[in-house]
């Protein structure tokens, strides 16, 4: 019989007695998240049903029974209790924490856009890495007092639940989202009446959203939610799930993103009384669109197109994700141009301005999309990637907007991404360290060399109870995941057997792109056999990951990594275990003694999966990619040898596999298993103690968002107060004379460079006197700054590791030229070259390359210099 389904879900609360009214003010802030202590509090209320509810206080309060309630309301103990853990969270969320000690000029308030949030398991809202990041930066930003809102939208279905068919094909659920259920409310009018933003679509339309506010300790996220009865059906899903649909839904969803949360956040403002953002920090190009709605707030006030965009640059920082172009998101210009033409034109905003603010325009490019990261890096004045050499990778894919510069000088500097300790570290671990360290362990960065004095006898255990957990939560998700492939309990006798706490536990989960190489494990499936059935050192791993829902590829590399592990004679030293989400990772983190990571580099843009099993004790063995290649250091894990220069990928693959066998085999097992007269492995204890040590203060999403702060957001807030004061005078100044450069710049030339100082044989410390004779055509001195770049030259000339001098304006002659002059040391031996380059300068722009305009000798580089003696 087919089961009736009801059309309409919601969740009914108990009336919470008023003794347990504080419940309600600790359920309906995520913090919880992140303090074992407060869901302590909870979970005291029905520890079954809490189980059952999955840790979720709004859920549990939903379905407690109100005897139960009653019964805790009549008791002194647990009122008092309650009392306290919410007089706790008031003080948290009004304390002076770090950044109320930063100077006086720091921003009033950060808008964070981010297409998907990981916060809880409770609130689905994510999909991976670049959720689980954002979340991560909310929580961080609200531990250290940093006044940030974040700005996303609230999918009804969320991201899928992941099973699997009996042959081990990925199959996707889409759940309903029920927000009455979820740690979220509704932003209101003072009327009471839902606050509502609308933007207009192509063909007439309006689309319509309402705002959920999830509090995420001191910050607040804003969720727009299109789902609303005054929405066509169609608009209605433009919030359905992320990552969904075709291309214009997807553009949809950006556009709702970007300039309906900057409409969303306007009215918050207004609303609340919350101070108006300074700075605007778009997570990847997905949100690009907010620089759009911006300029039309300042375009609607007066200001010019150009102008406006200055001001809305100044305050903008972009962050990319990708190191890939095929991970950015491209739409047809044509699409585009629906969206902000025709209808949905906006005065003083041109359709044609627009389009060429997301226009391929470098060699290679494609004339025909509308590409999301490069709107991104001309909206904002400052850029990043997530790790030094994504930042470097970042700057070579982009380098076609600065054309004639080095791709080291592309103005893209780099913030290693980081998590949050207090979310990803094991209660256990945290609990074994406070005995040494104080709170400032996971919220400032400091004190983690005092893990140095928890002696061996105390970390083996805790790592040990870890597995265990670990092994029964596997074992639990292993029986639930063979059931819904049709196997009987009666089969399944098995899984009682499956893994082991005292055997090395090697664990890999993470999204199934093909880069990141999820079966470059099986590449020698006997080798694979031999290390999981070693009589001496056995192995075993645990994995999960998702393949994106339209990536057949991905599902097939997880396919075969379920059949593989579904054999009979390796099924006990091997799990695949399906929907990899926030509360598997809590469990599957911590319970690891190594974390793999095989990634084709460096194509890993970042990666925090590493850090998080760090935290918990874990040992890296990875590819040296993304954060990793900046901070393994020898001790803290191995570093799996590349096949850099091999072109063929079989070739690579069959390279990089063995090697990592060769690593688990001669290297990783023995340390593991090499223990002295008491039973411990002194060896891997001292790794772990150094990487806690080590990596602990790097890794921590504090360390990253106080990065942000200090390096880019207060810059980018004095530069959006500067560009505004005086009625915007610095951006309408700096956009004219932005106009006039343009329009001047091929009268700029560089005509004749003159040396003098050194002789036939330059010897070392000689200085080196240069006289630059530059036409400047229409331009004056004070427009440009002209540079001597020197340095050591390789055999075609080209200058390494380049150094910069500027010269000096020295005399104009014949009407537009120019005479410049300075010196320069010799201060290494061996070849030498310059060359002198001329570039804008203005006060408002962020460096003289903004512009991507440069005027130099033909061919650029000047010969080189006899060899110093």
């Amino acid at each position: 019989m087919t089961a009736v389904k009801a059309i309409r879900r919601f969740t009914v609360r108990t009336v919470v007695p008023p003794e347990l009214e504080p419940l309600e003010e600790l359920a309906a802030n995520l913090r919880w998240a992140w303090s074992p202590e407060t869901r302590d509090v909870f979970r005291a209320i029905d520890p079954e049903v809490w189980d059952r509810v999955g840790d979720d206080p709004v859920r549990l309060l939903g379905e407690v029974s109100r005897e139960r309630l009653q019964e805790l309301a009549a008791d002194p103990g647990y009122v008092d209790w309650v009392r306290r853990t919410r007089d706790d969270l008031r003080a948290y969320l009004h304390r002076d924490a770090w950044f109320q000690r930063q100077p006086d000029d720091r921003p009033q308030c950060i808008a964070y856009f981010s297409p998907e949030y990981g916060i809880a398991a409770a609130l689905p809202q994510y999909s991976g890495g670049l959720g689980i990041l954002a979340g991560d930066h909310l929580k961080a930003a609200s531990d250290l007092g940093v006044p940030i809102v974040g700005v996303g939208l609230f999918y009804r279905s969320g991201y899928f639940h992941q099973t699997l068919s009996r042959e081990g094909w990925q199959l996707e659920t889409y759940p309903v989202v029920d927000p009455d259920g979820l740690p979220v409310s509704l932003l209101r009018e003072s009327s009471g009446a839902p606050v509502l933003i609308s933007i207009g679509f192509p063909g007439g339309r309006t689309l319509r959203a309402r705002i959920w506010v999830a509090r995420v300790g001191r910050v607040d996220l804003l969720l727009l939610d299109s789902d609303i009865e005054e929405n066509d059906p169609i608009d209605r899903e433009v919030t359905d799930r992320l990552y969904g649909g075709g291309g214009e839904h997807r553009l949809a969803q950006e556009v709702l993103l970007g300039i309906g949360g900057v409409r969303a956040l306007r009215r918050y403002c207004e609303i609340t009384g919350h101070p108006a953002p300074e700075v605007f920090h778009s997570n990847e190009g997905h949100a690009g669109f907010l620089g759009l709605e911006r300029m039309r707030e300042l375009v609607v006030g007066g200001l010019d197109f150009d102008s406006a965009l200055e001001a809305v640059r100044a305050g903008t920082v972009f962050t990319t994700h990708t190191p890939v172009p095929a991970g950015i998101d491209r739409f047809p210009r044509e699409l585009v141009e629906r969206f902000f033409g025709g209808d949905n034109a906006e005065p003083g905003m041109p359709v044609d301005r627009i389009l060429a603010l997301g226009a391929e325009t470098y060699d290679g490019g494609d004339p025909g999309v509308f590409n999301m990261a490069v709107m991104g890096l001309r909206l904002a004045q400052r850029a990043n990637g997530v790790s030094l050499l994504h930042g470097a990778v970042s700057r070579g894919m982009f380098a076609g907007l600065w054309p004639g510069f080095d791709p080291d000088e592309v103005l893209i500097t780099s913030i290693t991404n980081g998590v949050h300790a207090p979310t990803w570290v094991a209660r256990e671990v945290r609990d074994l360290a406070a005995r040494e360290v104080g709170p400032e362990l996971v919220e400032e960065g400091r004190g983690w060399e005092a893990i140095g004095r928890i002696p061996d006898e105390a970390i083996w255990p805790v790592k040990r109870l870890l597995r265990e957990k670990l092994v029964a939560d596997a074992r639990s998700r292993l029986r639930a995941s063979w059931r819904m492939r049709g196997a009987s309990d009666a089969e399944l006798g098995w899984i009682d057997s499956v893994l082991d706490p005292d055997i090395l536990t090697i664990g890999f989960a993470r999204r199934v792109p093909s880069y990141k190489r999820l079966t470059l494990m099986l590449r020698d499936p006997d080798r694979l056999r031999d290390l999981l059935l070693d009589p001496e050192r056995p192995v075993q791993l645990v994995i999960g990951g998702k393949a994106h829902p339209a990536d057949d590829g991905g599902k097939r590399l997880i396919q075969e990594l379920v059949r593989f592990a579904d054999e009979h004679d390796v099924r006990h030293r091997i799990v695949f275990l399906p929907d990899y989400d926030i509360a598997m990772a809590t469990i599957l983190y911590p319970g690891c003694d190594v974390w793999l990571n095989n990634p084709i580099r460096p194509l890993e843009a970042s990666g925090t999966s590493g850090m998080k099993a760090a935290l918990n004790g874990a040992l890296n063995l990875s590819i040296l990619d993304g954060w990793w290649d900046e901070w393994y250091d020898g001790e803290n894990g191995w570093a799996i040898p590349t096949a850099d220069g091999v072109e063929d990928a079989e070739r690579r693959d069959d390279l990089e596999a063995a090697a990592l066998y060769d690593l688990i085999e001669r290297e990783v097992a023995p340390t593991f298993y090499q223990r002295g007269d008491d039973g411990l492995p002194h060896r891997w204890i001292e790794r772990v103690r150094h990487t806690l040590m080590t990596l602990g203060p790097k890794v921590l999403a504090s360390r990253m968002v106080s990065e942000y702060v200090t390096r880019l957001y207060e810059p980018a807030a004095r530069a959006s107060r500067r560009a505004a004061a005086d009625d915007f005078a610095l951006a309408r100044d700096l956009a004219a004379w932005k106009s006039r450069v343009e329009q001047a710049w091929h009268g700029v030339a560089v005509e004749h460079v003159e040396a003098s100082g050194v002789g036939d044989a330059p010897s070392l410390g000689a200085p080196l006197h240069l006289r630059a004779h530059v036409r400047l055509g229409d331009l004056a001195p004070d427009d440009v700054l002209v540079q001597v770049v020197f340095g050591r030259v390789d055999a075609e000339d080209r200058l390494v590791t380049p150094q910069y001098a500027d010269l000096r304006a020295e005399e104009g002659y014949d009407g537009s030229r120019w005479l410049f002059s300075g010196d320069i040391g010799l201060e290494r031996t061996g070849p030498f070259g310059y060359t002198v380059r001329v570039l804008p300068r203005h006060e408002g722009m962020v460096s003289p390359i903004e512009m991507g305009l440069l005027a130099a000798p033909a061919p650029l580089g000047a010969p080189a210099e006899p060899v110093l003696r």
